[in-house]
């Protein structure tokens, strides 16, 4: 039975960010921002594992060094081929199911976490996500990035991707291409290119323009102003975080210049 399946959350994790180096270890208001987002994945019910997965460089020792002091399952891999990272931490993990985290969503929400998870498995897919690049709208903030997919799919695109970007952004192969037919306001449903029924999951009213990720320094001072707000906790919701958003409305303004990354942006070390 699908629930059975044992289900693994991998955070995806590095010290080398090109736009804010080391970020991952910057403090959120008297806590690294990876430890903001373990503490929320940890709350996700329907999670069987959790991981982070980062690299074997050396400027990645200072993060495998806090996931060992912190108690933090932590796999390191290839710096650049993060798909094969994430298939062998989901291998050693044993996972049937993946999530896929990154660890610059210091906000994810776990309840959204299970909700996609509910949904996923309800709706029998290869792969499900809350967001997918463009032509497709995103309607859930940015930041409250997830994307789920089985290992047998995971493995097929380990085994078959071969574009430095499907490499690097792990699920690309799965969904590239992919026709939705909108099944109802929230969820559209279609396959893509490569033969993978995709589930893609919306908000009413659209959220879509929210930016509540971390990747430069602009974004992280708007996300230690929202926990100074909270007064330093981290189990406050998504639509919490949104009331507060809309009744402080400079608030988002802290981050509005940010430019989201191309998905076919790749960094190009790992083509040298």
């Amino acid at each position: 039975m699908v629930e059975n399946l044992r289900t693994v959350a991998i955070l995806q994790a590095r010290m080398g960010s090109s736009r804010l180096p080391g970020k991952v270890l910057l403090d959120i208001a008297g806590q690294p921002m990876l430890a903001r987002v373990v503490n929320r994945v940890r709350r996700a019910r329907l999670l069987d594992g959790m991981v982070v997965a980062t690299t074997k460089d050396a400027s990645d020792d200072p993060l495998a060094a806090y996931c060992l002091e912190h108690d933090i399952a932590c796999m390191r891999g290839s710096q650049f081929d993060v798909l094969d990272r994430f298939h062998r931490a989901a291998s050693q993990q044993k996972a049937d199911i993946v999530v896929r985290i990154t660890a610059d969503c210091p906000v994810i929400d776990p309840l959204l976490i299970d909700e996609a998870l509910m949904d996923f498995k309800d709706s029998r897919v290869d792969f499900a996500a809350n967001r997918l690049p463009p032509p497709y709208a995103r309607t859930y903030p940015i930041g409250l990035d997830i994307e789920i997919c089985t290992f047998k799919a995971l493995s097929r695109a380990w085994q078959e991707a071969s574009q430095p970007y499907q490499r690097e952004h792990v699920m690309p192969y799965l969904y590239e291409e992919v026709q939705l037919e909108v099944k109802t306001p929230t969820r559209s449903i279609g396959i893509s290119r490569n033969g993978f029924k995709v589930l893609q999951l919306n908000h009413v009213p659209d959220y879509g323009s929210l930016r509540w990720t971390v990747d430069t320094a602009a974004d992280l001072e708007f996300i230690r102003a929202v926990h100074a707000r909270f007064e330093g906790r981290d189990d406050f919701s998504w639509l919490e975080m949104l009331a507060l958003v809309q009744s402080n409305p400079d608030l988002p303004h802290l981050n509005d210049e940010v430019s989201a990354k191309s998905l076919h942006e790749v960094d190009e070390r790992g083509n040298s």
